[in-house]
């Protein structure tokens, strides 16, 4: 897996529009307490289910392919010209 340019932006961007797609879809709601890691797996989940993402192959099913996964999503969902992209 090739970590991708501006990764660790890229996924808090992914985050915070998933945890909105996340309570809007009316899967739940994300408390401030909770742990990134938790809302990473949540979101990649219901992604997942809403046949948004392709799933990850079972045995590279971990958090730190999740994060990527999400990155990679976020990265193809904004705007060419969005600053984390240059």
């Amino acid at each position: 897996m090739k970590k991708l340019k501006n990764e660790g932006p890229l996924l808090k961007e992914a985050i915070r529009v998933g945890t909105r797609y996340f309570e809007k879809r009316g899967a739940g709601k994300f408390e401030a307490t909770d742990h990134a890691d938790l809302k990473v797996r949540a979101i990649y989940l219901l992604l997942v289910k809403d046949k948004v993402i392709q799933p990850l192959a079972a045995k590279d099913e971990d958090l730190p392919s999740m994060r990527h996964k999400l990155a990679l999503w976020i990265s193809k969902n904004l705007p060419e010209d969005h600053e984390l992209l240059q």
